[in-house]
């Protein structure tokens, strides 16, 4: 497949057009892991597909033969999963969970090729209270219900955190939906009340998700978060693919992906109409 771009080159009172042609190279399909691993039971899954040129409009090319399993590294017990055909994920068997302040490694077969990566679920931070407040529309903020998480962080390393937003049973997943945040400005963010930056209407139902990451899980969503920015543009960097924290350990040829494992807490909130006062 081809594209093409125009380009218009003005000389005095002249102008002329060149329609140059750019070949787009297609590459072989290469595996792309995607796996989390928490304490609860309906978030935990392994998701093996294979990469798509850009333009591609065929569904997911799920892998479902491969082997999959996560290992608790002080115990050493095995937790197997299966591939589910309804949902194209494979699921811990006698649906397992992680444990808090408890490390695992992830193990994925495919075919010869087999892969690593090691995680630990660590303590969860406090959330105390949501407070919800209807703001008027400003040249920077759109009209709607925002949310406000209440809690406290009382950890002094490992502060990585991710919130995802499900509302009325969609997952917000733009880019700007990717809400990531560390200590860089302190641990008292959420003492101090975190706005979250999405309007919302009334009657939404918003499911609130905030996990604690591991350094390499959250470098990765971080490259993810840029890539998604990069326009390519002349003062842009190259675009790239994130750095996985999945090692090859056996076989050849490249992958993608990334392992999180990490605590959860889930509030849900269902937006009450209210006197639209505004604020000032």
């Amino acid at each position: 497949m081809h594209r093409f771009i125009w380009i218009f080159l003005s000389i005095g009172f002249f102008s002329c057009q060149e329609e140059v042609f750019l070949d787009l190279r297609t590459t072989e399909p290469i595996p792309v892991i995607e796996a989390v691993w928490t304490n609860n039971s309906q978030m935990n899954f392994v998701q093996l597909s294979r990469s798509r040129d850009f333009f591609d409009a065929e569904p997911n090319d799920f892998i479902k033969d491969a082997q999959v399993y996560i290992r608790n590294k002080r115990t050493n017990a095995r937790l197997n999963f299966r591939f589910s055909e309804q949902l194209g994920l494979y699921l811990p068997v006698n649906n397992f969970v992680g444990s808090i302040n408890e490390s695992y490694e992830l193990n994925v077969r495919i075919g010869e090729n087999e892969y690593q990566a090691d995680g630990t679920i660590l303590p969860p931070p406090t959330l105390d209270s949501i407070r919800v407040e209807f703001r008027d529309q400003r040249f920077f903020r759109s009209e709607g219900y925002y949310l406000t998480l209440f809690g406290d962080i009382p950890f002094t390393e490992d502060n990585n955190y991710r919130i995802r937003i499900i509302r009325n049973d969609t997952l917000l997943n733009s880019r700007t939906d990717y809400l990531l945040f560390d200590d860089t400005f302190g641990t008292n963010i959420l003492n101090q009340g975190f706005e979250l930056n999405v309007p919302f209407r009334a009657n939404d139902r918003v499911r609130l998700e905030l996990f604690r990451l591991n350094q390499d899980a959250f470098d990765y969503m971080n490259q993810l978060v840029s890539l998604l920015f990069n326009d390519g543009g002349l003062f842009s960097p190259p675009p790239q693919n994130p750095v996985s924290n999945i090692r090859q350990i056996r076989g050849s040829g490249m992958f993608a992906g990334y392992f999180k494992a990490s605590p959860v807490l889930v509030e849900t909130v269902l937006i009450t109409p209210i006197e639209q006062v505004g604020d000032e």
